[in-house]
């Protein structure tokens, strides 16, 4: 199979990953404590490859792949979660618009410079001016569908225009940010050699969200307080505990299809399907989304992405 053929499958992945984003925010409100929300939302996962292992549990990893396997590779699933924990601590702190914005061009520019160094066992495709170019118009296009999401159709500013007044103090919380956007890429790599040193693509999945889970119920029982009352989990809906489950399309993409595609192509479709997604979610108001109208800066920014991802793709 080519790696054209890949990208539709890839497409979903990032749509299902922003899907996933909205019910899990929804998960969080009702679950009051974001670390109970965090274990909720991603114990279903574990769950749910533990039990795909166990009924196709062949093909087994040899002594020989395990032994070449780098120490790194287990830890792709903490280093994706590293932005997940970035979001639960700094969100309220710079505002929604900054952080997106930071963590997915972080994402994006490492994406790049893996594919064109050969970092982490990638192969080196040298520096190409297109795909860089097509990276800068997905900066530039996420900026302008992050600066663009706090404005409701109650013409009441929301995320952006909360995170503006957090002045110098949100600004010094940048760097972490764009670690945490870095570290999003460089965990798609490393769940992809996870999944070549382990062979069966299920077993490195469970491996992958083992130590997620073991962190965030870990930090739930430091910190096991607030905790929801009886009307917040009346109010729970069937679908919120599967968020966790929605956004591990992506990861299980990425554990099959970045060799093939390579980390730019593949974290760039990701990254367009999931921001355009997010844009219909937040005009139609689904999944208990705030509605925020898809205006001429939204619309700009989702051109700049998909012409940015078809220089990567290309080029």
């Amino acid at each position: 199979m080519t790696a054209a053929l890949l990208y539709p499958f890839i497409l979903v992945a990032g749509a299902l990953q922003a899907i996933g984003n909205a019910m899990n925010a929804q998960l969080r409100g009702r679950m009051v404590n974001p670390w109970l929300a965090a274990t909720v939302s991603f114990l279903p996962i574990v769950f749910v490859f533990t039990t795909l292992f166990l009924t196709m549990p062949t093909p087994l990893p040899s002594l020989d792949s395990l032994s070449k396997m780098p120490w790194y590779a287990p830890l792709g699933g903490l280093a994706g979660a590293v932005a997940v924990f970035g979001g639960l601590a700094f969100i309220d702190k710079v505002g929604a618009g900054p952080f997106n914005g930071l963590t997915l061009t972080a994402n994006i520019l490492t994406s790049l410079a893996m594919d064109a160094l050969g970092l982490f066992g990638l192969q080196a495709a040298g520096f190409k001016p297109m795909p860089w170019l097509g990276g800068l118009l997905m900066a530039v296009g996420v900026t302008f569908i992050a600066r663009s999401g706090g404005k409701s159709d109650g013409g009441e500013g929301q995320g952006e225009g909360h995170g503006e007044g957090h002045g110098m103090s949100g600004k010094l919380l940048y760097p972490f940010i764009l670690v945490a956007g870095a570290l999003m890429a460089i965990g798609v790599v490393w769940n992809a050699q996870l999944r070549g040193a382990l062979e069966n693509p299920w077993l490195a999945a469970t491996v992958s969200f083992v130590p997620v889970v073991f962190v965030f119920a870990l930090m739930f029982l430091l910190r096991p307080s607030p905790l929801p009352t009886r009307d917040d989990i009346a109010g729970v809906r069937w679908w919120m505990p599967l968020a966790g489950l929605t956004g591990a399309v992506a990861v299980f993409a990425g554990l099959l299809f970045v060799d093939k595609v390579g980390a730019g192509a593949f974290n760039g479709l990701l990254i367009t399907a999931n921001l355009l997604t997010s844009v219909a979610l937040d005009h139609f108001g689904w999944f208990g989304m705030k509605r925020v109208k898809a205006g001429p800066p939204r619309l700009i920014g989702a051109a700049l992405m998909v012409g940015g991802i078809v220089l990567i793709s290309l080029f």
